[in-house]
């Protein structure tokens, strides 16, 4: 039988099993498709075993036969046979990564992100996970606090590999201290069991000035780089403190919850390139890096690309500056070499937080001389957050309408990190559509000035959803 064929083997009446993942996209032309899968259709079981999550899918499927038994939308069961390449994926998608509920978090940080949020974001945000599964499929950071026996069975027949882990501290009873709860157990020790299994780990420490900086910080780091290749990389990444988690963690726990101040930055910019110089002559590799916002706050230099590895941490604000620096070099060399195609907007308002603001605007400058459009900069500040957080994907939607009301562009071009990973909404559940008829004008999405390049081209452009999975957990339920 041909790989992209499916035998379709029985059709039962069974109405009363629980209810499996459903589909919510068949990629055309895949072997779901020729097969005649649909979404609303639901996945019962899989080469005879109930799946409860999508990583089973993966794992299970990835077999050069497959038995597959579907709930279609009637309340019958067919099953399908699947003759594949290994590895070949079926082209399933589905509405929810977990099928069995999500892993909560029995941690109680004082610099929970979570508990700084404001009433009326999006629903999914305020949920707090800490499931190692969402850390495989989508990225998120778990601090392995919360595992069980057969978890880590699972981790040694599936090789959830590489996953990502919040560490903070390596120092026990510090690391406990932050996490408020006196019985997580020693992450170096679990990392080295997962290095056993041959998993590997990339881990970010949220800086906190005063608890887990200075020497702590240097331990941590000289700790976790111990266990490279286990530990991938180390992101040292500033704490996202909004006035309502201030407050709460002022008045629970007498922490001061302070952004980075130019003297700061400078100092923790210095200790990692300190930290970097050791640890490329002990291991090889940089291994640690700390956040963008470092750099633009210190007004530092970023590293060179070669220094971040290929970006493994790049949505955790590590080398995003450094990756708009090369695409523009890469888009003014093309434009100078054959010069810009014929322009459909002449004039385009860019808009960006306040931290990124300074850095667009040589940049824009430079885009407008080369076209001759007009390009300009609008930096935007953070009503939700509080002004200290000042980073572009925190930008709501009433954001961009308050500050942006008035101004009268051929189109807006926000920033596209401040949607979901769909595409469709801003944090605040704020639509493109709605963003676009307050505003009066086109609205268009983009990450690098080569898509600023191709919207003076082509015109606005509807957003599309990520490349990678990361943030897809926290988008709402579709």
């Amino acid at each position: 039988m041909p790989s992209s064929a499916a035998n379709r083997q029985s059709t039962i009446d069974n109405r009363q099993s629980p209810a499996p993942g459903v589909v919510s996209a068949v990629r055309p032309g895949s072997l779901a498709d020729l097969a005649g899968l649909e979404p609303g259709d639901a996945i019962v079981s899989l080469a005879g075993r109930v799946m409860r999550d999508v990583v089973d899918v993966q794992f299970y499927g990835a077999e050069a036969e497959v038995e597959v038994r579907v709930r279609k939308a009637n309340g019958l069961e067919e099953a399908f046979v699947f003759e594949k390449e290994i590895d070949e994926d079926l082209g399933i998608e589905f509405e929810r990564a977990t099928w069995d509920d999500v892993t909560l978090c029995n941690n109680n940080c004082f610099f929970c992100f979570l508990k700084g949020l404001p009433r009326g974001m999006r629903k999914t945000l305020y949920m707090k996970d800490d499931d190692y599964r969402l850390s495989f499929l989508h990225g998120n950071f778990v601090t392995l606090t919360n595992l069980a026996e057969a978890d880590w069975q699972r981790f040694e027949e599936q090789r959830l590999s590489p996953l990502n882990v919040s560490v903070h501290a390596t120092e026990l009873s510090l690391r406990r201290k932050m996490l408020a709860n006196s019985s997580a157990p020693d992450i170096l020790e679990q990392l080295r069991r997962l290095g056993g299994l041959g998993i590997q780990a990339h881990t970010q420490i949220v800086l906190c000035p005063g608890v887990n900086d200075g020497a702590q910080l240097d331990r941590s780091v000289r700790e976790l780089a111990a266990l490279h290749p286990t530990v991938q990389t180390v992101s040292v990444v500033p704490v996202g403190a909004s006035p309502k988690l201030e407050a709460w963690s002022r008045e629970r726990d007498g922490i001061e919850l302070t952004r980075p101040n130019p003297e700061y930055a400078r100092g923790l910019v210095a200790q990692v390139r300190r930290l970097q110089r050791e640890l490329r002559l002990l291991h090889g590799s940089a291994i640690v890096n700390c956040s963008d916002e470092y750099y633009v706050t210190a007004g530092e230099r970023v590293p060179s690309a070669a220094s971040y590895g290929g970006y493994p941490q790049y949505e955790n604000g590590i080398g995003m500056v450094r990756t708009m620096l090369e695409d523009w070099a890469r888009t003014k060399r093309r434009i100078r070499r054959r010069g810009a195609g014929p322009l459909r907007e002449r004039h385009l308002i860019v808009a960006s937080g306040r931290l990124a603001a300074p850095l667009l605007e040589p940049i824009a400058a430079e885009l407008s001389c080369l076209t001759n459009a007009r390009i300009d900069v609008r930096a935007v500040t953070n009503t939700t957050f509080g002004e200290r957080v000042n980073v572009t994907g925190l930008l709501c939607g009433h954001d961009y309408v308050s500050q942006l009301q008035g101004a009268r562009p051929d189109c807006f071009i926000l920033p596209r990190p401040s949607l979901d990973y769909f595409g469709e909404k801003f944090l605040d559940s704020m639509t493109v559509g709605e963003i676009e008829q307050r505003l009066g004008a086109p609205v268009s999405f983009a990450s690098q000035w080569s898509e600023v390049l191709e919207i003076l081209e082509t015109g606005p452009r509807a957003p599309v959803r990520n490349d990678a999975t990361n943030g897809a957990f926290w988008s709402e339920a579709r």
